[in-house]
């Protein structure tokens, strides 16, 4: 399916943007990468959405450089990004912040 939009909610920036500030500082322009790479993750979205498996009711993409799951919707021709969360945390805790969209 192809798509048209993407629609960055303010969680999911939020997100994006606890996850900069993580890899800053490890290292310095680790962060910058983390950013960059997550957004080139996010555009193929434009191409690839749906294709990948849905997980707590949202398709979950992982992305190829971090170890983090890139979860959005669909609706009509735009891909709704509802949040970008590290892979590394428990279940329970990714459900708590997916469930905070519902």
């Amino acid at each position: 399916m192809n798509i048209k939009h993407i629609q960055v909610l303010s969680e999911a920036e939020a997100d994006l943007k606890d996850g900069k500030l993580f890899y800053e500082t490890q290292e310095q322009g680790v962060g910058e990468y983390f950013w960059g790479s997550l957004l080139s993750d996010i555009e193929s979205l434009i191409i690839h959405a749906g294709v990948h498996s849905r997980v707590y009711g949202y398709y979950r993409m992982s992305s190829k450089r971090f170890p983090y799951s890139i979860y959005y919707d669909l609706k009509g021709n735009t891909a709704y990004l509802i949040a970008v969360l590290p892979k590394r945390r428990k279940p329970n805790w990714v459900h708590s912040k997916l469930s905070r969209n519902s």
